[in-house]
């Protein structure tokens, strides 16, 4: 039996696959021994969304929990606009739109339209400069993309052969863990 995904380790999948071996252990521990400006800011943004504050319109579902039982994924998302079937994932400040991102984001979309929603329009909002940036609705390319990503998250092993990527390594909050690395 294969264990769910959740939707938040698919961005640190495409990161580096390693980070969710080393997060899984940090994850009993309190976020302040380990976490780096970026991800405690990322934190403190979504608590408005976990506590469905962000907005009071009634056409604004916040922090809801999904789940895709085709792709083995569950998760949360940050906001969906019934109004404009706009599906809107929160970044702290977007300076580029990583594969990581859209991932997400077409994890979150997968698992609504199997419970029933319909979107129009998926959305990345970066908060310190307010902008958007819209992302395709995933055709049959994304689609076998993204089947193909679960794949081989499912099957990935940390024995496995690795193709490390220095820059991300030096900016990875588990580097001093990871042999890769050092």
């Amino acid at each position: 039996m294969q264990n769910y995904i959740k939707i938040s380790t698919l961005n640190d999948f495409i990161f580096c696959p390693r980070s969710i071996y080393f997060h899984e252990l940090y994850a009993k521990y309190n976020t302040k021994n380990y976490h780096q400006k970026a991800q405690t800011l990322g934190k403190h943004n979504h608590e408005n969304i976990d506590k469905a504050k962000y907005s009071t319109s009634k056409n604004i579902l916040q922090g809801i929990s999904v789940f895709s039982n085709k792709y083995l994924l569950t998760g949360k998302i940050d906001l969906f606009d019934f109004v404009n079937k706009t599906l809107i994932e929160r970044k702290s400040k977007v300076v580029k739109i990583y594969q990581g991102y859209i991932w997400q984001v077409y994890a979150q979309y997968f698992c609504m339209i199997e419970m029933g929603y319909e979107i129009n329009k998926i959305k990345i909002h970066s908060l310190q400069d307010n902008k958007n940036y819209e992302i395709k609705i995933p055709g049959e390319q994304e689609i076998q993309d993204f089947e193909k990503l679960i794949k081989d998250f499912q099957n990935f092993n940390l024995n496995s052969k690795f193709n490390q990527n220095f820059k991300k390594c030096e900016k990875c909050i588990y580097n001093e863990l990871c042999d890769y690395y050092k």
